[in-house]
């Protein structure tokens, strides 16, 4: 059993290369010799909740103080980060400078 090197999913055999399902990069299927024949292009990596301060027009704000800048006013989400059986993690982003912190509360 054969793992993909850039996304970790289990390589499938698709002929005479081992093909990953989920990024599409292949291999040479011969045991032993795992050269990449060709990669597909990279997936995006990870989550990007918003960009610098895209949405923040959208976002409910609360009475909150900046911590960076002492700013009395912060847009706020909330993202479900740990387990399912851990509470939420809260975002804070303030209007004035933009700084954003997190509570885990």
């Amino acid at each position: 059993m054969k793992f993909c090197p850039s996304c970790e999913s289990r390589m499938r055999k698709d002929g005479a290369v081992l093909r990953c399902p989920k990024c599409g990069r292949e291999e040479a299927g011969q045991a032993g010799a795992a050269a990449p024949a060709r990669e597909a292009p990279a997936a995006p990596g990870g989550i990007n909740v918003f960009e610098e301060n895209e949405g923040d027009e959208m976002l409910p704000t609360i009475d909150i103080e900046c911590e960076k800048c002492g700013n009395g006013q912060a847009a706020w989400w909330m993202l479900q980060t740990r387990s399912a059986d851990e509470p939420t993690t809260q975002f804070y982003r303030c209007t004035k400078c933009g700084y954003t912190w997190r509570n885990y509360a």
